[in-house]
C-alpha cells in the first residue's frame, strides 16, 4: 500500500490556478519514487476526495494559495493551520478539501498527515497557462516538493527524457496532440 499521496488541486482554466495540475503531471512524468507514491490530479474535485482522505495516512495538497505576500512565494503549511489562509480564492475545491477533514472528524476518523504547499498566485484568469511569474517559480516549487518528499523518506529519481512544462500546458491546451 502507498502511504503517501501528492494532491493537486486548481482549474487550469483560470491561469495561475492551475499549477499544482500542472505540478503533478510534471512529477508523474518526469520523475519515479521509491517506494510508490500516489499522484492525483484533483482539479476542483473539492469534497469529491474524501475517499482518498481516507485511504492515505499522509497526503501534500498543491495549490494556488491567496497569501498577502508577492507573486511566486511559496508556502508550506500543515493543514491543521490552513483555516487562517483562505486557501486560494475560496474555490469550491478549496473549500471541498477542508470539509473534507471536517467529516473525517465527524465520523469519528483519523485525519491524514497533511500539509498544503502552496504558492502565491500573480493572475487568476481565464487562460490555459501560467503568469509569468509563477512560471519562473515552477522549478523551485517542484524543487521544493522533492525536498519534502526526501524528507519523508522518499526518494526521488529524474527520469531520463524530461518532459518541459511548456510541453505539459501545451497538452492541457491541445489534448489530442
Amino acid at each position: 500500500m502507498k502511504s503517501l499521496a501528492i494532491l493537486g488541486v486548481g482549474n487550469i482554466l483560470e491561469k495561475d490556478d492551475g499549477i499544482a495540475i500542472y505540478a503533478t503531471t510534471y512529477l508523474e512524468k518526469n520523475y519515479t519514487f521509491e517506494p510508490s507514491i500516489e499522484i492525483v490530479n484533483g482539479g476542483v474535485e473539492g469534497i469529491n476526495l474524501l475517499n482518498m482522505f481516507m485511504e492515505y495516512p499522509h497526503i501534500i495538497i498543491l495549490d494556488a494559495i491567496e497569501i498577502d505576500d508577492k507573486a511566486g512565494s511559496i508556502y508550506h503549511i500543515p493543514s491543521h493551520k490552513l483555516t487562517g489562509y483562505g486557501l486560494n480564492s475560496g474555490g469550491a475545491h478549496e473549500i471541498g478539501v477542508l470539509q473534507c477533514f471536517d467529516i473525517l472528524e465527524l465520523m469519528g476518523r483519523d485525519t491524514p498527515k497533511s500539509s498544503v504547499l502552496g504558492i502565491v498566485p500573480k493572475e487568476i484568469d481565464v487562460s490555459i497557462c501560467l503568469s509569468d511569474v509563477l512560471y519562473k517559480e515552477f522549478d523551485t516549487y517542484i524543487e521544493t516538493l522533492i525536498k519534502i518528499l526526501e524528507k519523508n523518506d522518499i526518494k526521488v529519481s529524474k527520469k531520463g527524457k524530461i518532459n518541459s512544462l511548456e510541453s505539459i500546458i501545451e497538452n492541457f491546451k491541445n489534448p489530442q496532440r
